[in-house]
């Protein structure tokens, strides 16, 4: 006769379970939605070239170009617990440079000094111009005279600006700078004379200019160019072009022991013979730096991110944000640790429409996307739209063109 013998616990435990109807897993919780309402702002109407720029006393500031017999002025305004103060003016000029691509911009450093900078036409030919900058000790009341930034006194290009708090009292400043092409009409592009270059300068608390380096010796002569802060250095990030024509996006790392060689961010190989009009942006939460960009390498306009977590030294392989024949760029970024947001352009047969994302920190998936607004107005006229985070949610200013005339709107978006 076979005996039976009894079972384990851990058996009979089993056993017992599998009789037993077991409970269904949690459903994971929805990601909450994107919440979008209108953004009143300061800027009359015309007004267009807006910069946002998120300052470190939890301020936004926003400036813009409006006309103004006989020339036009350069205004900000600060927005603060809620509310905008009242618009003032920078500086009013004839003989400034005025364009959608190439616009000034603002910046603050710790002492509370306000700084900005425009350009101001140097000669007769369409590019030649020179990059101004001025500084206001007393929260933007009142500016001192502006001073040229670019020493050469060429009468060529310099643009496409970044700023940044080089230390308490000073700003960081980097251009692109025209002095080797040689001036005329046919210089822009580098033809008929020499390439464009990179530079940048530190200016201290009496505007005086220390450090002006030449950081590249070939860019892409109208390329926006971008910067941010990490606690290893101030990374900045540009399009360089190559004896081949390959533009891909590259960057720089200020430390006080000077700059590094410039690093290619990723190999798109994108061959253009002329300028994109198509810069980079930037955002950093501590050593963490995110770049998107515009390419069309393979002949497909897309947008891409990358992601480095140590300052800009290496970067991971990019994500494709947008792609296709309808995508514009412009791209504009934040990061404010919890997600990195993107602002973006794209224009269809329908017209143009403003894109907003939020993205995982590491840009391993969209948590949500949103179209922010459409546009009635097409083409280059609407500018480079704009974002900064404040108080946990999204701003964003853009350019429309209603009835041929600039005007500028704002959007806050949140989570529900």
């Amino acid at each position: 006769m076979t005996t039976l013998r009894p079972l384990p616990v851990l058996a009979l435990l089993l056993l017992a379970a599998c009789g037993r109807e077991q409970p269904a897993p949690a459903p994971a919780a929805p990601e909450p939605r994107l919440v979008r309402q209108d953004w009143t702002l300061p800027a009359p109407a015309p007004a267009a070239q807006p910069d946002l720029v998120a300052a470190d006393d939890g301020s936004l500031l926003l400036s813009w170009i409006a006309p103004q017999a006989p020339g036009h002025a350069l205004q900000f305004a600060r927005f603060a617990g809620g509310r905008w103060s009242a618009p003032r003016t920078i500086a009013r000029g004839e003989d400034w440079f005025v364009n959608w691509a190439d616009t000034p911009h603002l910046q603050a450093t710790a002492d509370g000094a306000l700084w900005a900078h425009w350009l101001r036409k140097s000669a007769a030919a369409p590019y030649a111009y020179d990059v101004v900058l001025a500084r206001s000790a007393d929260g933007g009341a009142t500016w001192s005279a502006g001073v040229r930034v670019n020493d050469d006194g060429t009468p060529t290009e310099h643009g496409f600006v970044a700023l940044w708090p080089a230390a308490h009292d000073r700003l960081g400043i980097a251009w692109l700078d025209g002095r080797h092409t040689g001036g005329g009409a046919g210089a822009h592009e580098g033809h008929g004379g020499g390439m464009m270059t990179l530079r940048a300068a530190d200016f201290d608390a009496a505007l005086a200019r220390h450090d002006d380096t030449e950081l590249d010796a070939s860019t892409c002569d109208c390329c926006q160019t971008d910067a941010a802060r990490t606690p290893q250095g101030t990374v900045l990030v540009y399009r360089d072009r190559t004896a081949g024509e390959i533009r891909d996006i590259y960057t720089l790392l200020h430390t006080p022991q000077g700059w590094s060689a410039p690093r290619r961010v990723h190999a798109d190989e994108w061959k253009m013979p002329a300028c994109p009009v198509n810069g980079p942006a930037i955002a950093a939460h501590g050593a963490t730096v995110v770049v998107a960009w515009y390419t069309a390498a393979d002949g497909v306009p897309t947008l891409k991110l990358a992601r480095s977590d140590d300052a800009g030294a290496r970067f991971a392989a990019p994500v494709v944000l947008d792609r296709g024949t309808a995508v514009q760029g412009r791209v504009d970024l934040a990061h404010d640790g919890q997600a990195v947001w993107a602002l973006w352009l794209r224009e269809d047969a329908q017209g143009q429409s403003l894109q907003l994302a939020r993205l995982a920190p590491d840009l391993s998936r969209t948590l949500q996307q949103l179209e922010l607004a459409r546009l009635s107005g097409r083409g280059r006229g609407t500018g480079f739209p704009q974002l900064a985070l404040h108080a946990g949610r999204a701003h964003v200013v853009w350019t429309d063109v209603h009835a041929g005339a600039p005007r500028l709107h704002g959007a806050v978006v949140g989570l529900d």
